[in-house]
């Protein structure tokens, strides 16, 4: 039962993550933590072992969905490796920070992070692209057949924005798309395929690094890796299909409501 629900939401993880950027651990996390912990259908699941469950599958997800976007010319690889490497020190210390987070307060502080996603996400629409931080940093251009995108950012900002985005991704095991993508959207004004296509790029890099210090910490669970990880890689390889394809205007939504509850939920458990 416990390998049809990892499937599953491994899945839904990769479906979503690849489609709209967000790297699949934003779903995959609070699903098995629900399943696991609260309903008891998937035995040993701790914080730490979602964690490093969660770590391991964007490695197939980033490398499934960057493939696919490399097909249409939507990665950015350069600003890819840049905010890789602003991640890195982040995603170290927020690995060793989970280690001493019991369940309450993992749920807790999970469900606030879920509860500012989602806000973000909602408002994201109505927010005014800021056009300093282009006007003080290095401008690319891209152009989409129809439109010429001028997008950049100062590296310094960069990496400051990575290193919290990469903290937030070892600690509760996110890709860090739900952070990066908005803010390449609106501060940095990058054409949205490209902010997608390349943080599916950032996510895959930054999970390497991740999955190394959660593995070294002993945090993955290597059997239920078996089911979640063909199960995201195709999933992924479906959403960025769909990317292409569809108007995501309608799942972004749900998306943005589905993560509103969880975060509720989650906060619900952590304080009761």
């Amino acid at each position: 039962m416990e390998w049809i629900i990892l499937a599953i939401s491994g899945l839904f993880s990769g479906i979503v993550g690849a489609l709209v950027g967000l790297g699949g651990g934003v779903i995959l996390v609070p699903a098995t933590l629900f399943f696991g912990a609260t309903l008891g259908l998937i035995p040993n699941i701790t914080p730490q072992s979602v964690v490093g469950l969660s770590v391991i599958m964007m490695i197939f997800t980033g490398l499934s969905s960057t493939l696919s976007y490399m097909k249409t010319k939507t990665v950015d690889f350069k600003s890819g490796f840049i905010f890789f490497i602003g991640s890195i020190p982040g995603t170290i210390l927020g690995a060793f920070v989970n280690k001493g987070l019991d369940l309450p307060s993992f749920n807790l502080y999970f469900g606030i992070l879920l509860v500012i996603l989602s806000t973000l996400l909602l408002v994201r629409d109505r927010l005014s692209p800021v056009r300093w931080f282009v006007d003080n940093g290095k401008k690319k251009t891209f152009n989409d057949g129809e439109k010429t995108y001028v997008y950049g950012y100062p590296i310094w900002f960069a990496l400051l924005l990575t290193f919290g985005v990469g903290f937030a991704s070892g600690l509760f095991g996110i890709g860090g798309g739900s952070i990066i993508v908005p803010a390449m959207i609106l501060l940095f004004l990058f054409p949205p395929h490209v902010a997608v296509g390349t943080s599916m790029f950032m996510v895959f890099l930054s999970s390497l690094v991740n999955s190394v210090t959660h593995i070294s910490l002993g945090n993955v669970p290597w059997l239920y890796t078996i089911p979640v990880i063909p199960a995201a890689y195709f999933g992924a390889k479906l959403g960025a299909k769909l990317n292409k394809k569809l108007n995501s205007d309608m799942l972004v939504l749900a998306l943005r409501i589905v993560l509103l509850l969880l975060g509720i939920r989650s906060i619900l458990d952590g304080l009761l």
